[in-house]
């Protein structure tokens, strides 16, 4: 099959193959889990995000009374808790900002 002068020649171009070929498969691997990675760490935000704005569409839809009741509050603090929602809905008013973001608008 092979001579034994053949075989050195034949180890030493597979070692040199190896030497080339090792280094270069190892950073592409690397290239593609890193690839794999980002792409996973940006589904998870759009999950996250998506949760996020069905979370805010049920807030935003719900009544003062049916949020104060979802924290369990005992009935007179759940009345306070309605006052309180309600007067800082009627401070918002219609451009939908907390006090604190219209006073950075106005600056």
């Amino acid at each position: 099959m092979f001579s034994l002068v053949e075989l050195p020649k034949l180890l030493a171009a597979l070692a040199l193959g190896m030497t080339v070929a090792g280094p270069i498969a190892y950073f592409q691997g690397k290239a593609h889990q890193r690839q794999a990675m980002a792409v996973e760490a940006l589904e998870s935000s759009v999950k996250i995000l998506r949760e996020k704005g069905e979370i805010d569409a049920q807030v935003s839809s719900a009544d003062a009374a049916d949020l104060c009741g979802s924290y369990g509050l005992p009935v007179d603090e759940e009345r306070e808790c309605v006052r309180r929602l309600q007067a800082a809905a009627a401070e918002a008013r219609d451009d939908r900002l907390h006090p604190s973001e219209r006073s950075a608008v106005r600056q």
